[in-house]
């Protein structure tokens, strides 16, 4: 008789789970987070209570493992069934009064689990496990840093050493730095990881030094395979601890250990970071995130919506428009925006229309040149239009005169003005253009409009899009 015929129903489709999972991932991977969960702590209304054993693992489960337990569930049973990952701190487990039953169900994190990979690996609990590749969004400006990001991480031999992400505040060089971490602890984890903030680096050394206890300090930053360096930049006056960084640096790169720097800028204007250290940076690979265009900005805003599953649906796309055109230069201060008015129309009720959205926004508004309903209507309209021509939006306002591009110009002057109800003053702003010029051509489009039919079918085929957008 096999041991699966001994479980009940539930305990079975865990069965079923932990032996997909031996069969998905490495054997690496699936000993250090799977192995020693050969049932579930307890299983209540659909609800299969996992007890791993800390709460590093414990995120880390929700982040990058839930998705394919789910579906590997859905193989074994029809109904609808829950995970629930808990640690011994947790108060489920507090709880349980049978303290006999608790110690028993402890036994399956046995004693050789206290001494698992990841349990020696203490340093990557730095690591922020809700930066991962997974929910860094690709665009024009990052694209270049994330394949270098992912090869490394990906890579099992050193082929970039150091490589250093510059950019400014709020732009993803942190996301991409935990990103590595936890890639490799996911998919190599007898990797020893080390993040570390350069500002906390010093005061690091500043308080080993006092403490005399430099050796513990040399062996906790060399006693690893990755390390990871944020904000270098706050490194500078510090020369002491620059000296002995440029040793750490040293030892790490001759033993083929991975090193990843980020900054705000560029290796050229680090200031005050003595010069054999910003040599050794400049022998690795150099790579630049970029500020995000505009669509970019969207697809950003579009994939941290989706997180909130209460409202994915409730952010219209002139919603979108504005928070992108006023927050766009840092993803960061963005994403915050965004959290704001999820809060503000929860706790006072509201829709989440313009108005609305403009009045949550107000206090980080301020200093800001603001968006526009006028603006929003004209950006679309142009958008719209140009993609119809199937020209660049901005070839919209350059001074060609060419018919690829002027009528597909008249026809947006004419859209602004007759749909959006935009003064000829706004327009001839929004274009770069003379007052006269615009008002020139809204006379030239409308008087051929009325006369061509076939270019009136087509001014309402675009009017039909920009209705359907609206929507």
């Amino acid at each position: 008789m096999e041991k699966k015929d001994f479980l009940s129903k539930e305990e079975k489709i865990w069965f079923n789970i932990f032996n997909n999972l031996s069969l998905i991932y490495s054997e690496e991977v699936f000993k250090a987070n799977f192995s020693y969960i050969k049932k579930p702590y307890k299983i209540e209304k659909g609800i299969f209570f996992i007890l791993v054993e800390n709460e590093f693992i414990k995120q880390k489960m929700y982040n990058i493992y839930l998705n394919t337990i789910e579906e590997i569930s859905k193989k074994y049973t029809n109904e609808k069934i829950s995970f629930k990952f808990i640690t011994y701190d947790d108060e489920i487990i507090q709880k349980d009064k049978n303290k006999k039953d608790l110690k028993e169900k402890k036994t399956i994190n046995d004693n050789k689990t206290k001494e698992s990979i990841f349990s020696k690996n203490c340093n990557c609990v730095n690591l922020n496990n809700n930066y991962i590749f997974e929910n860094f969004v690709e665009g024009e400006s990052n694209f270049f840093a994330l394949k270098m990001a992912r090869k490394i991480a990906e890579s099992d031999d050193i082929c970039i050493n150091p490589l250093y992400i510059f950019g400014s505040v709020g732009l993803g060089k942190t996301h991409l730095l935990h990103s590595i971490g936890n890639f490799i602890i996911s998919n190599k984890p007898h990797k020893k990881i080390l993040y570390t903030k350069a500002d906390d680096f010093v005061e690091d050394f500043t308080n080993q030094v006092r403490k005399e206890n430099m050796d513990f300090f040399k062996n906790k930053y060399r006693n690893i395979d990755v390390f990871l360096v944020d904000d270098i930049q706050m490194m500078s006056e510090a020369k002491r601890t620059q000296i002995e960084f440029f040793k750490i640096f040293d030892y790490l790169n001759l033993n083929k250990k991975q090193i990843v720097i980020t900054s705000d800028k560029p290796i050229t204007e680090l200031n005050n970071i003595m010069e054999r250290l910003t040599n050794r940076f400049k022998a690795g690979l150099i790579v630049d995130i970029k500020k995000p265009d505009s669509k970019h900005c969207l697809d950003i805003l579009k994939k941290k919506i989706f997180e909130f599953k209460d409202f994915k649906n409730k952010f219209g796309q002139d919603i979108l428009e504005f928070i992108s055109y006023n927050f766009c230069d840092n993803i960061r201060e963005m994403e915050g925006a965004l959290l704001r008015i999820l809060n503000y129309s929860q706790i006072y009720n509201l829709k989440i229309d313009l108005k609305n959205t403009r009045e949550s926004l107000e206090p980080l508004l301020k200093n800001r040149t603001v968006f526009s309903n006028d603006h929003l209507c004209s950006n679309r309209i142009q958008k719209i239009v140009s993609d119809f021509f199937n020209i660049n939006k901005e070839e919209l306002k350059n001074k060609k005169r060419h018919n690829k591009y002027t009528l597909p110009r008249h026809i947006a002057i004419y859209l602004m003005k007759i749909f959006g109800e935009i003064t000829f003053k706004q327009i001839s702003l929004f274009l770069n253009r003379k007052y006269s010029s615009i008002l020139k051509s809204f006379k030239k489009i409308e008087t051929k409009i009325k006369e061509n039919n076939d270019l009136k079918k087509s001014v309402e085929m675009i009017l039909k899009k920009i209705n359907n957008q609206r929507d």
